[in-house]
């Protein structure tokens, strides 16, 4: 019986059957309907469709007036209401006929009825008042279609205040003997419970006997309710998780009939469903966890069919997997599946791995390195979709090293996009990029212009608020506030200076409040000048009666003195007529204020810059009398913007406006917190890339197909071959400079030659894959999106009611670089794997420790590597230290006889120190007598640095001074200090231990050394050194045992597929023995594919690893109580295999 009901229901055919002949499944050529649709199709303009329709609509309001008119001529009447009202005409009119055409009749004609007030009202519509006793009453009849059209009336609209009346009769319709009428009672109750979930919270345990249900559909239904419930409290359902994975174990072992089969995949979308569920209920839990894993394996290995399908399948499981507890096994599984999304070369599947990538990336960052080439091509591929994710996925890395080359490709994409969502999205992105990871003033305040000039008027209001916010509030240091002020002033002045009539409004508004406010700290900049280019942007016709506004305060601002006097004057006869009252507000306000000076001091006065904030009552209590006596007389209570936005969207049934029009309306009348942070997935990755277009075409019926090129096919967009043009070779200067030594200028030239040629184009995505993903392999230094970050902010605010620090050291460099210039240096930085080599080990001739005869001359733990990373100086710009008197060294093109060479100041190591491994001994820097020389020797316990002090002046070098100092090491003299004189022709040596306080892939010593001569008294020198991580790790020697103990206690850890080197013997054996004799690392154990392996930082920090052949690589699984340590450890592991 119920098939026959369904297909009664269904029978759309037999709906718009209105001749004769009933049950006949064509529309009649002699029915008024079909004469209306032939009528419209056969129409040349918009004009003549409008004239039908109005006609159409007459005709219609004329007859069902009519007393005369039957049920039946009702029935086709409502159905051509319907079709206007679908085309986008009101008929109103009919909106109370449709409610009496379901209210009797035949069940044909409640059923038009019912689908005429389905489509024409809304929830909150006064008229559907009128339509509950006739649900009530359907409800409770024993036709089985009534019953049916009821409750799917129910469950589409119903008014919120009346379902205590119908709540009792959809409660006992959950025990009716028809599976369809269960199924639709379970979706009235879902219904009830999205609009009014405390009215359905006494009948939870009905929706318990629901998912146990004999019929699938009943279960399913009931599955939409839990899925919503266990959302918004997880805790309270755990101990259904059992329920949940015997359903999802049933569903994927095909238990189900075959007619919820979907290409021969069993119930795709219930499976997708329970898959979401199992991993809301698994998150951080490890018993709820483990139940799930064994069907979640099952998932994923009978999810193969190439369909779309078990795509959907595959990436909810991928989401599941790496949304609970972790499982090595699934794990691995999940990131195989992820890798042949990313790599496929349809692009529906390579968007799907983009959107994978870019959930997991945040528990497994390790997991982009692997594919960061394939990341690289997508940025240049066709399909704006596929750019899009991709920049959502770079924007979930970014970190304060790759933070300049990632904004410079999203900018790139804005510049031609053309989508004001993507534009309103990524605008959004840059803004917290800038202000979460400023590289410098410069790049900081041109970043932000470029964001005001992209994003128009159409940004959300919060990113310049929150600039101006920054800009007033300030940082720790006073001199970088001044700095980073100066820098927007100058900016803004030569923006005012151009053309200002391009400028977006928002973007003129900020200009005129920061020259408001800091234009004085310029000297030499007169108030006059600054007054006369805003007095320009208060005649362009386009500037809003905001942005006037904002200009007559800044004006009011600045306008001091006899010399201002004049600009005020004008602009007061100006605008003292304006119909705006607000500008005549501002107008009277310039007006006062300019001509009296003492009233001025009061209002604005000189140093409020630096004053403390205004206590502001920003809940208006000082209003509530007020608000309670309007209250009190009938006035409406305030509703908040959304709220009110919200209620005019559902004022109409059908929304009429296209999305376009629409956007930056909601867009601009978001708050602040209205606005979701793009740290969570943002909207944009969920949109799809299908589109429909729209063509008009005048008189052929047929496609016109001439000269249309081919672009799409079965395997989607076809890419189109075009002429590849010649890139310009780029020279890069070497070595490569951090980004917190790109300040400092240029060195050096790298003289090392590049052994094998890279073809350009892949040699460039090299370097731009270097620079993106940068900071990965460390924990230390990258910060995802959404996660603490454990390097400190350049830029941090300074607290309320304390004073910021008058001395500051360290001041930000005031430089005008262009974003392209630090995205060319940053694309050149950090290429660790391509351009790193090694210098030999110096050791003295005589007994070795045993730690020093593990070393190697290759890479080993003193593994001084030239490109300026290890053992060696990072000089500063000459043009910037010239300035202060000091002369970078250049140890290649060294030629002074005088000064001292390796072979001369190694005589001069303590005798202690003589027999141990030692790194070669390299130039710091030099003065006009100074030259200062440095290595690091490996002790057992220790790691020294040693620093030879040469003084090659005739006169002694008087009031010494050295000073060292780190951010991740901390260090301590061990030898006497070379005392305040350095005698003539002679060489003073400093001892100092290095421990590791904070691990990172190298760590930096940065030094200063001043002295003064009999002749003059010499500038101060600076130098920096920087070491491998490597020089601190030593063996672990623990027991099997003691290393399970370990193992448990530990926390932090991370994953990864190693190369696996095959040398003639055991492969597992082999690598382990390149790791040991590189890193230093102690073999615990070997046992058959597996093997344990333990290491510790000089000062006893540990770190456990735990190696095993899976699949012709190095499955590694690191753990240690530090957080920044294994991820250290596992990129080192990775240079000593690849240079192996």
């Amino acid at each position: 019986m119920s098939d026959v009901v369904e297909k009664t229901l269904t029978a759309l055919p037999g709906l718009l059957s209105l001749d004769s002949q009933h049950g006949s499944g064509k529309l009649s050529s002699s029915s008024k309907l079909g004469n209306l649709i032939r009528g419209i199709t056969e129409l040349t303009s918009k004009h003549e469709e409008e004239k039908l329709i109005q006609r159409e609509l007459v005709s219609i309001k004329e007859q069902v007036s009519s007393p005369n008119t039957s049920m039946r001529q009702m029935k086709e009447l409502m159905v051509r209401a319907i079709y206007c009202e679908m085309l986008g005409y009101e008929a109103s009119f009919s909106y109370i006929h449709a409610i009496k055409l379901a209210q009797q009749g035949t069940v044909l004609e409640k059923r038009v009825g019912y689908l005429a007030v389905s489509l024409f009202l809304n929830e909150s519509h006064e008229l559907l008042l009128l339509l509950v006793n006739t649900v009530l009453k359907d409800l409770q009849s024993t036709n089985l279609i009534e019953v049916c059209m009821a409750l799917t009336l129910v469950s589409q609209m119903f008014p919120k205040d009346m379902i205590p009346a119908i709540l009792p009769v959809v409660e006992e319709k959950l025990t009716h003997p028809k599976e369809i009428i269960r199924r639709k009672a379970v979706l009235a109750l879902y219904k009830f419970y999205l609009i009014a979930p405390n009215q359905v919270q006494h009948i939870h345990n009905k929706f318990r006997k629901a998912l146990c249900d004999k019929d699938p559909g009943v279960m399913t239904a009931s599955l939409h309710i839990y899925q919503q419930m266990i959302k918004e409290n997880p805790d309270g359902y755990k101990d259904l998780t059992a329920s949940f994975v015997t359903i999802l174990k049933q569903v994927v072992g095909g238990k189900l009939p075959m007619d919820f089969n979907y290409h021969s995949v069993p119930a795709p979308w219930l499976q997708i469903q329970l898959l979401r569920i199992l991993s809301s209920l698994g998150k951080n839990d490890q018993s709820t966890s483990e139940m799930m894993y064994e069907v979640l394996d099952e998932s994923l290995r009978r999810a193969e069919m190439n369909h779309n399908i078990t795509y959907a399948i595959l990436y909810e499981c991928v989401k599941a997997i790496y949304t609970i507890y972790p499982k090595s096994e699934l794990l691995e599984k999940a990131a195989k599946c992820i890798g042949n999304f990313v790599l496929s070369p349809k692009i529906n599947l390579k968007y799907l791995g983009l959107k994978a990538l870019t959930y997991v990336v945040q528990q497994d960052a390790n997991l982009a390195l692997q594919h960061q080439m394939t990341i690289i091509e997508c940025l240049d591929h066709s399909d704006l979709i596929i750019k899009r994710e991709t920049l959502e996925l770079l924007f979930r890395i970014t970190n304060a090293q790759n933070v300049t080359v990632i904004v410079e490709k999203m900018l790139e994409f804005l510049r031609l996009s053309e989508d004001d969502y993507t534009t309103i999205d990524l605008v959004g992105k840059v803004a917290e990029l800038a202000e979460k990871y400023p590289f410098d003033n410069g790049w900081f305040i041109e970043t932000m212009n470029t964001v005001f000039l992209l994003g128009g008027d159409m940004m959300q209001p919060d990113i310049p608020n929150t600039f101006l916010r920054l800009l007033s509030e300030g940082f720790d240091s006073v001199e970088e506030d001044r700095q980073l002020r100066l820098f927007a002033v100058d900016s803004y002045v030569s923006l005012l200076q151009g053309e200002p009539a391009t400028l977006p409004q928002r973007f003129l508004q900020v200009i005129s409040w920061v020259l408001g406010e800091y234009s004085p700290l310029r000297e030499g900049l007169e108030a006059a000048t600054v007054l006369r280019l805003l007095a320009k942007l208060l005649d362009m016709k386009h500037t809003s009666s905001d942005t006037r506004s904002w200009v007559l305060m800044a004006i009011t601002k600045l306008c001091e003195g006899p010399a201002c006097a004049s600009v005020a004057q004008e602009v007061s006869e100006r605008y003292s007529g304006s119909l705006d009252t607000v500008l005549r507000q501002r107008v009277q306000e310039l007006q006062h204020l300019s001509k009296d000076s003492e009233l001025r001091a009061k209002v604005l006065p000189p140093d409020a810059a630096g004053a403390e904030p205004l206590e502001v009552d920003s809940s208006l209590s000082f209003l509530d009398g007020f608000v309670s006596e309007a209250l009190a007389a009938g006035a409406a209570p305030y509703k908040p913007p959304h709220q009110r936005q919200e209620e005019l969207a559902q004022a109409k049934a059908l929304s009429l406006q296209p999305y376009a029009l629409s956007l930056p309306i909601s867009m601009s009348s978001c708050s602040i917190a209205d606005r979701q942070s793009p740290t969570l997935l943002s909207m944009s990755s969920g949109l799809s890339g299908n589109s429909t277009e729209l063509s008009h075409k005048g008189g052929s019926s047929t496609l016109k197909l001439d000269g249309v090129k081919r672009v799409w096919g079965r395997d989607g967009y076809l890419a189109q071959r075009e002429p590849v043009e010649e890139r310009a070779h780029v020279e890069v200067p070497s070595p490569l400079w951090s980004p917190s030594q790109r300040g400092g200028g240029d060195g050096t030239r790298s003289q090392t030659p590049t052994p094998t040629p890279t073809p350009e184009p892949e040699q460039e995505k090299q370097q731009l894959a270097s620079s993106l993903f940068v900071g990965l392999g460390s924990h230390g230094s990258v910060c995802l999106m959404g996660k603490s970050d454990p390097t400190p902010q350049r830029f941090r605010r300074k607290a309320k009611g304390q004073d910021s620090p008058s001395g500051a050291s360290e001041q930000s460099s005031n430089s005008s670089h262009s974003t392209h210039s630090a995205v060319d240096n940053l694309l050149c930085n950090n290429l660790l794997d391509s351009t790193i080599t090694s210098d030999s080990t110096v050791s003295t001739p005589g007994p070795t420790s045993p730690l020093s005869q593990g070393l190697t001359t290759t890479n080993g733990t003193c593994g001084v590597e030239r490109d300026s990373v290890e053992g060696s100086v990072t000089h500063s710009s000459p043009s910037l230290l010239r300035g202060k008197g000091l002369v970078t060294v250049d140890p290649t093109a060294h030629k002074d006889p005088d000064r001292p060479t390796d072979l001369c100041l190694s005589s001069h190591l303590p005798e202690e120190l003589c027999g141990l491994s030692r790194s070669q001994i390299t130039p710091l820097c030099s003065n006009q007598s100074l030259a200062l020389s440095a290595c690091h020797v490996h002790k057992d316990d220790a790691l020294l640095l040693v620093i030879f002090i040469a003084n090659s002046s005739d006169s002694a070098i008087q009031q010494m001074l050295l000073q060292i100092d780190s951010e991740e090491l901390e260090v301590c003299c061990t030898s006497d200090s070379p005392g305040e004189e350095v005698r003539s022709r002679s060489v003073a040596v400093c001892l100092y231990s290095l421990m590791v306080k904070r691990p990172s892939v190298h760590v930096e010593l940065a030094g200063t050394v001043s002295c003064q001569s009999p002749v003059d008294e010499a500038p101060a020198v600076q130098f920096s050194y920087r070491l491998s991580l490597t020089n601190f790790i030593r063996p672990l020697t623990v027991s099997t045992e003691e290393y399970g103990t370990m193992w448990l206690a530990f926390s932090h850890d991370t994953k990864q597929n190693l190369r696996l080197l095959n040398d003639g013997q055991d492969p597992l054996t082999a690598t382990l023995n390149v790791l040991r004799k590189k890193l230093q690392l102690h073999i615990v154990d070997i046992i058959g594919l597996e093997g344990i392996v333990a290491c510790r930082l000089l000062q006893g920090q540990p770190c456990l690893m735990h190696c095993r052949i899976h699949a012709d690589a190095l499955a590694v699984w690191l753990r240690s109580p530090v957080p920044e340590l294994p991820d250290c450890l596992l990129y080192h592991c990775q240079r000593a295999l690849q240079e192996h």
